[in-house]
């Protein structure tokens, strides 16, 4: 056991499923080693659990059969008061990863990024709600969008968190209140591509045990009160070649190089195909409309927070270098699949030379022609089964498994008044 796990007496190990939720399994510190070596049981049908607790079974995945979720004890955290946490892979009972395992998905992902000497920075922005420890509404008399009124009057809980997660090597960057009433914005340092994934799973773990603590509780939804403000999980990329970037020094639009402009040109093209992935849930579609700053044209432009992809360019406003910011993710999106078929598509970009659209330099909305993407769950989950580029981002078991569960929600709520979904799933996120 490692020493950063002194004192604790309980350890998570947690994967995220095809529909974004995070499930787990605990054991005694003692049994920590087991669980870093055998590894914990876990039916197939985990991979087609669903958003209600229902289980969408399908041929590949039922009743028989046994996975295991297996942490790797370096990742460890602890997060005070006796708990730990690790991610935790999908693997066989040899130990080998599965087809399924959105963790190892992300991490040969990357790997394919390194075989054309190419490097990945990813960083997440997440937004919440904060809410009353039933789910209605805190009162905030005084919230002003981006107010520090908002933030004095969640003090404590602000306070808590920010300490928490400096202590446990949770790298977040700023905090502020949002739009919405009792909304609030973290932004999380950018990392490789799987450490920057863990570090979402961790964040939204460590927000809701500081709510709770603080007799509150926080929703991820991607629209927690239908008359409300939808939450984002924005994710930010940045690639280099042979350490040098892609995104900026070069004689394009902004300082792009020729394959800055790939990248770009590839995550726009297969974005209307996987938006079914970042934002398939059925409480998506509602949040990515416009007039919204969520990204629901896929369009890009320098700054421009109505486009999907909102270039960051290299200035000395931008501490990390020049991103791009994909601004249609949701909280319901397993991010270690967000990102890896965001990737996945900024390499398809560069592979084949992609071009890079026209920018859009005002409201994609006043431009005629500007690409709409996929404007319902159905629309989003039949562009992403129809999409040979998606089947081979994602293989056929992640495929499977996430059409499945996201069909599930189609047809049990995809005909329901919005205001009853939001509330019944308001936490499941």
């Amino acid at each position: 056991m490692t020493s950063e796990l002194t004192g604790a007496r309980l350890l998570a190990g947690t994967v995220v499923d095809p529909a974004g939720v995070l499930r787990s399994k605990q054991v005694p510190i003692a049994h920590a080693g087991i669980f870093a070596s055998s590894g914990m049981g876990a039916s197939p049908s985990w991979n087609v659990f669903c958003i209600d607790n229902a289980v969408s079974f399908t041929p590949r995945f039922g009743v028989v059969g046994d996975l295991r979720l297996r942490i790797d004890l370096s990742t460890a955290r602890l997060l005070g008061d006796g708990l730990a946490w690790s991610p935790a892979d999908l693997v066989t009972q040899h130990g080998e990863p599965t087809a399924v395992c959105t963790r190892s998905l992300l991490r040969r992902t990357e790997a394919a990024l390194t075989e054309h000497g190419l490097t990945a920075l990813v960083g997440g922005e997440l937004e919440f709600v904060l809410t009353q420890a039933d789910g209605s509404p805190r009162h905030t008399p005084r919230w002003n969008a981006y107010g520090l009124s908002a933030v004095l009057d969640a003090e404590p809980f602000l306070m808590d968190l920010v300490e928490t997660a400096g202590n446990i090597g949770l790298p977040m960057e700023q905090i502020h209140a949002e739009y919405g009433d009792g909304q609030f914005e973290f932004s999380l340092s950018p990392s490789d591509p799987v450490t920057a994934a863990d570090n979402i799973v961790l964040a939204r773990i460590l927000t809701g045990r500081i709510a709770r603590r603080h007799g509150l509780a926080v929703s991820f939804s991607p629209l927690p009160f239908a008359d409300g403000a939808g939450n984002g999980a924005h994710l930010h990329l940045s690639l280099a070649r042979y350490g040098t970037r892609l995104l900026s020094g070069g004689d394009g639009p902004h300082g792009l190089t020729r394959d800055g402009e790939a990248v770009i040109g590839g995550i726009l093209a297969g974005l209307p195909d996987v938006i079914g992935v970042l934002a398939g849930s059925v409480l998506s579609a509602p949040r990515l409309r416009p007039g919204r700053w969520s990204g629901a044209f896929a369009c890009w432009g320098l700054e421009n927070r109505e486009a999907a992809v909102r270039l960051c360019a290299a200035t000395p406003g931008t501490p990390h270098g020049a991103s791009v910011e994909v601004k249609c993710v949701d909280p319901s999106a397993n991010p270690y699949l967000a990102a890896s078929v965001l990737l996945g598509l900024a390499l398809d970009g560069l592979e084949r030379g992609a071009g890079l659209p026209p920018e859009v330099t005002v409201d994609p909305a006043e431009v005629p022609g500007t690409v709409r993407l996929p404007a319902g769950q159905d629309a989003a989950l039949a562009a992403l089964g129809d999409s040979p580029l998606a089947r081979r981002l994602l293989g056929e078991e992640i495929l499977e498994a996430l059409t499945t569960v996201r069909g599930h929600e189609l047809e049990t709520y995809g005909k329901e008044d919005l205001a009853t979904v939001a509330e019944k799933l308001r936490f499941t996120w």
